[in-house]
């Protein structure tokens, strides 16, 4: 298997290409992100620890949270972030978490989002940071926000 290229050569690449289809058959293996569930697996050994115990520091329910690491279920963009607090990453591996699941990166300039990259900066748990939110009266993870009501 080829080494996958830095973005920026893909960049360049995509940009000088005449022809898309013999660009994606020439760059497939730099291409592809792996499954959510495959890259929760590889984290979780990575770190020595088991689902069980990602998915209850996670406040995620016991049965969804197996299905997200066995791939049968999709996350919202807040399970990942309980997720990655479960599994205690810093941001840029929570940034990368994100990618993967196909949901938008924390942002700086979204409240919420300063918020939850403060718990990840300061290492807050799961727990912690729901009080966080919740303590500023914003939308804990999970919760419902105010046009949904």
């Amino acid at each position: 298997m080829e080494k996958k290229l830095c973005t920026s050569t893909l960049l360049r690449r995509l940009n000088q290409t005449s022809d898309i289809r013999t660009f994606l058959s020439a760059n497939r293996d730099s291409l592809t992100s792996p499954a959510l569930s495959e890259h929760l697996i590889q984290l979780a050994r990575g770190r020595g620890e088991i689902p069980e115990r990602i998915i209850l520091r996670a406040g995620i329910e016991r049965t969804f949270g197996h299905q997200l690491f066995n791939g049968t279920r999709k996350p919202s963009r807040d399970k990942v972030v309980q997720l990655a607090l479960g599994f205690g990453l810093n941001e840029s591996e929570t940034q990368r978490l994100l990618q993967i699941a196909g949901k938008s990166q924390l942002y700086p300039r979204i409240e919420r989002d300063a918020v939850i990259l403060f718990a990840l900066y300061k290492k807050l748990s799961f727990m912690d940071t729901q009080s966080l939110l919740e303590e500023l009266g914003l939308v804990i993870l999970g919760g419902i926000t105010r046009d949904e009501q």
